[in-house]
């Protein structure tokens, strides 16, 4: 879900109509063997750069971070690593759970307890 919001911004971002826009940087390295490295900087304030290594499960482990210009003359800034453990994008722009209160942990450390002690709960 993480992922299809990122390609919604990027594609939004890529669809704002700047016809002066030219690319400014095109930095690429590709060794072959699943190594690779690429920059790219345009004229009108996108940035992206990725670098990719093999993973351990056959898949390419790849670490990166892309930032767009906003309407109000901020950036939209994302850095983001997909390994072995999954897409994990970080952005002051996506949204974050509230913490979980005191009291849920002192909840789930007793229901551990019961748990170990053999007790059980049915529903009715």
């Amino acid at each position: 879900m993480k992922f299809v919001l990122l390609a919604c911004l990027l594609a939004v971002a890529a669809a704002r109509p700047d016809k002066d826009a030219t690319i400014t940087l095109d930095e690429r390295s590709d060794s072959g063997d699943g190594n690779f490295y690429y920059n790219v900087q345009t004229s009108n304030g996108i940035e992206l750069s990725k670098t990719g290594t093999p993973g351990s499960e056959g898949q390419s482990n790849m670490d990166g971070s892309f930032r767009f210009p906003l309407e109000d003359g901020t950036y939209a800034e994302f850095r983001y690593v997909a390994d072995e453990n999954g897409y994990r994008p970080e952005s002051s722009l996506l949204p974050v759970a509230p913490p979980i209160p005191e009291h849920v942990h002192e909840l789930l450390r007793i229901a551990a307890e019961q748990r170990a002690q053999g007790i059980t709960f049915t529903r009715k």
